[in-house]
């Protein structure tokens, strides 16, 4: 006898359930049942009720087969269509994590009025796209020849974006805005993907501009739940639209998708932070490689920048993403600047770029980037130069103001009468210099300037065309009406020492996406820096710099010539997962694992190791991984079940074994 069966995805963070259940569909719940739909079901081996999505619906003609059965259907939207499944299904695999990990990421929290507003309202139209606009969209991605049939015919493209504005925003809005508006015209959708919120806030004035509201679907964590759920049901429609957000939009499941897009790939807030910490570059790359399942085409995926990280420029050496440079090169007006001997001991800022300034101030707004916020952020021993620290807590001191007592940066006590620890002295040292600290020294050089402060403290959006003196931190600075009349770049050896294995990339991200805001011909100057991070600003060459930082990481094995993985965990679960992944990936070389090292957990002993392995031996390394943080998980539960009395491993950590791949910063 046959029946109706559903294949359930579970929403559990239990690595051991992170598959399909058969669930038998009863009689009145046969027509509410279908692929897509939120349940509940019964889970056999907790006694209790959860919740999951159906997956699959099938005839079964095996009828006596024991099974459980639904126990209700939360709603009839289908809020996971069968593409986006696979989407999660893929970027999991490849990352050893749970679908269900990637799917919260996807899908918003329910909103019960909005989906049922859903349910009983009328779908979108197409959007119609004016002839004009797309002859402009097009005229702009003529500037790079070739971009336009790439995007047509799904192809993997690497763009450096014109770094200068055009009217009151960056060039690379309307670069993403030509592009989406081309592909929505063909009657495909669009995901544009950006780092941040004052990115997302460019973008969708920009693609306002050119495309009606409705056809423009914003992902943003500022938004109120119901907003955010609303436009998560719009991209289930058969509609196109564009969908703009941040890291989470490349899983927007919107129907026929003809472009992926990220503007900036090498800022970190791409990395998610959540297992299984997939970094929105990869899980676009997963994308673009699914076909749509209606149609069989597959998106195009524009990754662009100011700047060329390693991680795309590998992908670029290997034919796998085109690159398309521009028919017309422009570079801003970069220059190396240095404090001479001649010039005051101690002084930040050479006097050619003093001049600069002063001759700047005299047009409009100048801006000066800082390493850091705040008014002096590292205080030393005015004799000995040791650091100051908390006498309470050991953390680092510093001066929230001129003249005022130090304050730990860690419990937030004010170290009143502090001495040091090595020399007994009372007296303290600026060490460096932060935004407002930077703004005060300014004003007093510049007597009757305007000064103003943005940092995470102080955000600032936008300013005038009027003089002013701009003091910056790094990724905070804001877009002044017709560009900076001088940019001057500081502590710029202060974050190159940084302990980080891309500081040097990321540096030459900060300061050419400051340089990107500069007037045209405007002077910008890199103050105190020197060696290939300068050279590569200076001649605006930031991809020949990702290729010598790939050549220089190849002998040493680190990312991104390799994949690294980090396994982190009891010392006998590290032990044991090691020995499997020998075995099921025996071409693994010798030294592919560093580790284990001693690790404290919560308390108790751990051991962490990393495995480096190539790409083409990533999809057997996940898998073997994956087993492993399954099979501890499942022994865990069964020890706790077991165990008895105060000295039980209940109280142990939950997460005997733990894994991430592709981490960007190896660390024993």
């Amino acid at each position: 006898m046959s029946r109706r069966i559903a294949r359930v995805l579970i929403d559990s963070p239990l690595p051991q359930l992170d598959r399909l259940f058969d669930y038998a569909i009863p009689a009145e719940l046969e027509q509410e049942a279908v692929p897509g739909v939120r349940i509940k079901a019964p889970l056999r081996t907790a006694g209790r009720v959860v919740e999951g999505y159906v997956v699959e619906v099938a005839d079964e003609a095996d009828g006596d087969r024991p099974l459980s059965e639904l126990d209700a259907v939360v709603s009839a939207a289908q809020v996971l269509p069968p593409h986006l499944y696979t989407l999660a299904r893929r970027v999991a695999d490849r990352a050893a994590g749970s679908a269900i990990d990637i799917l919260r990421l996807a899908i918003p929290k329910r909103q019960v009025r909005v989906e049922k507003q859903w349910l009983a309202g009328e779908r979108h139209a197409a959007p119609v796209v004016a002839d004009e606009t797309v002859a402009a969209a097009r005229a702009v991605l003529d500037a790079f020849p070739g971009l336009g049939d790439r995007i047509a015919d799904a192809g993997r493209i690497a763009v450096d974006a014109p770094a200068r504005l055009e009217g009151p925003r960056p060039a690379w809005t309307a670069l993403l805005a030509a592009a989406a508006t081309v592909v929505l015209a063909g009657g495909r959708s669009a995901v544009l993907a950006v780092p941040d919120h004052r990115d997302l806030d460019l973008l969708h004035a920009a693609l306002l501009e050119v495309l009606p509201s409705a056809a423009v679907v914003r992902h943003d964590a500022q938004q109120t739940g119901p907003e955010r759920y609303r436009g998560f049901l719009r991209t289930l429609e058969d509609a196109p639209c564009v969908v703009i957000g941040n890291r989470s939009a490349v899983y927007s499941p919107v129907r026929r998708p003809g472009l992926i897009a990220l503007w900036d790939d090498g800022d970190p807030l791409f990395e998610e932070q959540l297992a299984p910490y997939v970094h929105a570059r990869d899980a676009a790359l997963v994308r673009q490689e699914l076909a749509d399942p209606e149609s069989g085409e597959k998106p195009a995926l524009l990754l662009a920048g100011h700047t060329r990280t390693a991680d795309v420029e590998r992908l670029v050496a290997l034919g796998w993403v085109h690159d398309v440079p521009p028919s017309r090169r422009y570079a801003p007006n970069v220059i190396l600047s240095a404090v001479t001997e001649s010039e005051r001991p101690g002084a930040r800022i050479p006097s050619a770029a003093f001049r600069a300034a002063r001759e700047g101030l005299e047009q409009g707004p100048v801006l000066v980037q800082v390493a850091r916020p705040g008014y002096a952020p590292t205080l030393v021993c005015a004799d000995c130069r040791t650091p100051a620290r908390c006498r309470h807590c050991g953390g680092p001191l510093h001066a929230p103001g001129r003249g005022a007592v130090p304050v730990c940066g860690w419990c937030g006590r004010s170290a009143n009468a502090w001495t040091c620890a090595n020399c007994s002295s009372p007296r303290v040292r600026l060490a460096s210099s932060g935004s407002e600290r930077t703004a005060d020294e300014l004003g007093r050089a510049f007597p009757g300037a305007r000064v103003i402060v943005a940092d995470g403290a102080h955000p600032v959006r936008e300013v005038d065309g009027r003089p002013a003196l701009v003091v910056a931190t790094r990724g905070a600075e804001p877009i002044a009406e017709g560009g900076y009349r001088a940019v001057l770049l500081l502590d710029g050896d202060r974050m190159l020492q940084a302990p980080e294995l891309r500081i040097g990339e990321s540096c030459l991200r900060w300061w050419s996406n400051a340089a990107a805001l500069a007037a045209p011909g405007a002077p910008v100057h890199l103050v105190g820096v020197t060696g290939g991070v300068a050279r590569a600003l200076a001649t605006w060459t930031q991809a020949a710099y990702a290729r010598a930082e790939l050549s220089d990481r190849a002998p040493l094995r680190m990312p991104p010539t390799s994949r690294v993985a980090r396994l982190e965990g009891d010392v006998a679960a590290v032990d044991r997962a090691l020995a499997v992944l020998r075995t099921d990936v025996p071409d693994l070389a010798a030294d592919a694992v560093l580790g284990p090292v001693p690790v404290d957990r919560q308390g108790w002993p751990g051991a962490r190791a990393l495995v480096r392995f190539d790409y083409a031996r990533g999809a057997a390394v996940a898998a073997s991984l994956r087993a492993s943080v399954v099979a501890e998980a499942v022994n865990a539960r069964s020890a706790r079940r077991g165990a008895k009395g105060p000295g039980s491993r209940q109280a142990a950590p939950r997460n005997i074994l733990a894994t991430r791949l592709d981490i960007v910063e190896p660390e024993l």
